[in-house]
């Protein structure tokens, strides 16, 4: 399983990276919107779609990434979409956290599919619209995720239950502790620390969300970062409710080793528009 795992990831970023640093987004752009498909093919058959049904999904998510492409929207500011976004995202899953499995099941399954597919198409369009903004821009969103993802490991493994009696949402995601989450939190507060002042000493393409925080003010910084920490948990949760009331451990067998690509992006889908309803809503 470590080996398949292992070789999984080398490929992944053997595909990424070079698109990514591409000085031609369009190459970053069509490698996500095809994992973003593959995404909604999955949300698809986690609500229950037959093969065939949940195809069609994947169509119509990257039909609707196209379409955006083809307007240009990526390039374009849109501080209204972002908040409309953002604020579906904290009120939708703070309900369904709060009401779990049961209450989440009883939704139409097409008003589930409908909402996945959009969430995902503008998860599309956020992380082209970041790559537009900038490499370092970014690169300092996607490393928001993953130090709070690999602070709150480390926390929740040696600190988990010795400072708070309950766990983080146990009947959902029974691993995940109080201590991991401000292990987190601490993570990317150093991180944070790291980059403002990397970017205030070397040239890079674009400011880092952390800098544009940092620039608002050092109480606008710390909320910025702790509700951006906070909205990874949070996507991962949710997608883990989703799992359960599926009856499933991964979204889909995809990426071996690592289950499928939400099961990778689940932290992502909300930061991403939230770090972008945070700084002003597009590119700048």
């Amino acid at each position: 399983m470590l080996k398949q795992r292992i070789i999984t990831a080398l490929v992944l970023l053997a595909i990424l990276l070079p698109a990514m640093f591409y000085p031609d987004a369009s190459a970053f752009g069509l490698v996500t919107l095809v994992l973003l498909t593959c995404g909604a093919w999955e949300w698809a058959r986690l609500n229950g779609y037959s093969f065939r049904a949940s195809l069609r999904a994947g169509a119509v998510c990257a039909l609707l990434c196209s379409a955006a492409w083809y307007l240009a929207w990526p390039a374009k500011p849109m501080p209204l979409l972002w908040s409309g976004i953002g604020g579906f995202w904290v009120l939708a899953s703070a309900w369904a956290l709060r009401s779990g499995a049961p209450a989440w099941k009883s939704v139409p399954a097409f008003l589930r599919l409908v909402g996945g597919v959009l969430l995902l198409w503008a998860a599309w369009l956020s992380i082209m619209q970041a790559r537009l903004i900038g490499l370092n821009f970014l690169l300092s969103v996607l490393v928001l995720v993953w130090a709070a993802d690999i602070g709150a490991y480390f926390a929740g493994r040696g600190l988990g239950g010795k400072f708070f009696a309950n766990k983080l949402a146990p009947s959902i995601s029974p691993g995940k502790t109080w201590e991991g989450v401000m292990g987190g939190c601490m993570a990317v507060f150093v991180v944070a620390m790291i980059w403002i002042y990397a970017d205030s000493h070397a040239a890079m393409d674009s400011a880092s969300v952390y800098s544009r925080l940092f620039s608002m003010g050092i109480p606008v910084l710390l909320l910025g970062l702790g509700f951006l920490t906070a909205m990874s948990v949070v996507g991962d949760l949710v997608e883990s409710l989703f799992k359960r009331a599926a009856g499933v451990k991964d979204s889909s067998n995809l990426l071996p080793g690592h289950g499928g690509v939400l099961d990778r992006v689940d932290a992502l889908l909300p930061t991403l528009p939230l770090a972008l309803m945070l700084v002003g809503g597009g590119v700048l």
